[in-house]
């Protein structure tokens, strides 16, 4: 038995108290998948200005994303041990002094550690406003208030791109961290004077076992995914010795959290509920599609394709802008069209853009050479990220709703990390394959080589030019990669159950 909570109370809001809930809790959603995606961008330029390594200047990314994917599963159990309002208010302004610190930032430790502190506040944001706005709008509303949080989700790992290379290119590195300051202060000031509890703090036991298994088990998954591709994987010693910890570490986690304790730190139980089960499979696949084409498209524009941060970053409104107009059409026919139906349409759609993309990837590719591909890519996720909260949420009651949605929020983070690390090992793999094929073919007897160096070219320009296009085509195979997955998880749509209707 699970010990008892207490009751929960209506915090519906209307007119102008519900607009401010809404502006806040979008000011802190923003803020928190905006940095997802803008650090990015400015990491060439951090490490270079820091004096760091390559291998160093990662962990300016990889320490935030393993601190908040420990707290995501922990966003439900912290909401009511503290109170959802004190929860967030802490939340967003530890987020924010965070992100000060990260600005100011003079040396690559500072930073690290700053980022750390940053990814611990900012971890339950996202499934925290997702929580806070099902609950401000009435049930019949749901679709409205899953569509206002799927732009926030969508937009701001959309919208960081531009915005980080627009930054660097015009400002510094260190903007992209104080930027959080004015939507931090804004979002705690409106959210204090406004935001209600659905409960009063629970103060039960606190499973601190659970907390450890978690704790283990969440940071080596994320560091196995981050570092294996660069440490030869189960090659490595290190990255063996992790590996056989997270699955020692998973596996006591689950068991102790279904068995070994009655206040679990976790709610495993709520993925008996099959539509929950079934989503976070699917929001799995979906953070694999979506983060994976993120990471991708960068690093080909800049490092082979000659972009500057900024042009690289705009390509990402292409998929935005169809994102924000679609958005609240989805919401519209979700309430007349099976959303299974729609996630299945949404998974083609992500498919046949990426495959596109992957036709068009070429040495000679421009900035207008993808905005079919991004277009369709985007009119895809419109039909996934709203379609699958509606579909999850209405199989839940507002007290399952903040486990269901920390759990897909998981998912999602995990699907994208997976396929990153997934990526990387496409990516190195297919670069070998091509610099062999392409080595195979840049001989004297080829026409175009003879042409070549009968214009004044040497070998280390032709080397130069191997290496390019091999990985230029490296990244085409990587994706189709990403097409395929999509392509083989649109069944899963329908392992959910049919939401029931208003």
């Amino acid at each position: 038995m699970h010990a008892s909570v207490p009751a929960r109370r209506d915090v519906t809001e209307y007119g102008l108290r519900r607009l401010l809930v809404v502006i806040g809790v979008m000011a802190a959603a923003l803020m928190q998948t905006l940095d997802s995606t803008i650090t990015n961008v400015a990491l060439p330029t951090i490490q270079g200005n820091l004096g760091a390594s390559l291998d160093e200047g990662t962990w300016v990314v990889t320490s935030y994303v393993i601190a908040a994917i420990i707290v995501i599963p922990l966003t439900p159990w912290l909401q009511n041990r503290f109170g959802r309002k004190r929860y967030f208010l802490a939340s967003i302004a530890g987020f924010t002094v965070a992100s000060i610190a990260c600005g100011a930032a003079q040396s690559l430790d500072v930073l690290v550690i700053s980022r750390v502190v940053q990814g611990a506040f900012g971890g339950g944001l996202l499934a925290t406003s997702q929580a806070i706005l099902r609950e401000t709008f009435p049930p019949k509303q749901l679709g409205a208030s899953q569509a206002i949080f799927a732009l926030g989700a969508i937009m701001g790992p959309a919208l960081g791109p531009p915005l980080g290379g627009f930054l660097v290119d015009n400002v510094s590195w260190n903007w992209v961290f104080d930027i959080n300051i004015v939507p931090g202060i804004l979002a705690v000031a409106l959210l204090g004077a406004v935001l209600r509890d659905p409960t009063e703090p629970f103060t039960g036991p606190v499973d601190f076992v659970g907390l450890a298994f978690l704790t283990v088990a969440l940071g080596t998954m994320q560091y196995v995914f981050t570092e294996g591709e660069r440490h030869d994987w189960l090659g490595d010693p290190t990255i063996a010795a992790t590996s056989v910890i997270c699955i020692i570490a998973s596996a006591a986690f689950v068991r102790h959290e279904l068995y070994g304790t009655t206040t679990p730190i976790v709610d495993l139980r709520i993925l008996a509920n099959r539509t929950v089960a079934a989503g976070c499979l699917i929001a799995t696949a979906l953070g694999a599609v979506v983060f994976g084409s993120t990471y991708a498209i960068p690093q080909l524009t800049q490092s082979d394709l000659g972009f500057t941060p900024t042009l690289s970053g705009e390509l990402f409104i292409l998929r935005a802008v169809p994102i924000a107009l679609l958005t609240p059409l989805v919401v519209r026919v979700s309430s007349r069209v099976d959303n299974r139906v729609l996630l299945g349409v949404g998974f083609v759609g992500v498919a046949a853009g990426t495959v596109l993309q992957g036709y068009v990837t070429t040495g000679l590719s421009s900035y207008w050479t993808f905005a079919l591909a991004l277009i369709v890519v985007g009119a895809g996720s419109a039909l996934l990220w709203t379609p699958l909260a509606i579909a999850v949420l209405s199989a839940t009651t507002p007290a399952e709703g903040p486990k269901a949605g920390a759990m897909v929020n998981l998912a999602t983070q995990l699907g994208g990390s997976a396929a990153v690390a997934l990526l990387d090992v496409v990516i190195d793999q297919r670069m070998t394959f091509h610099s062999e094929v392409l080595d195979a073919n840049a001989t004297l007897h080829s026409t175009a080589v003879q042409q070549f160096f009968g214009h004044g070219g040497g070998l280390q320009q032709l080397a130069g030019i191997v290496g390019r296009e091999a990985a230029i085509l490296a990244y085409a195979d990587a994706t189709w990669v990403i097409a395929a997955v999509a392509v083989v998880c649109t069944p899963l749509v329908f392992l959910m159950r049919a939401p029931k209707r208003a």
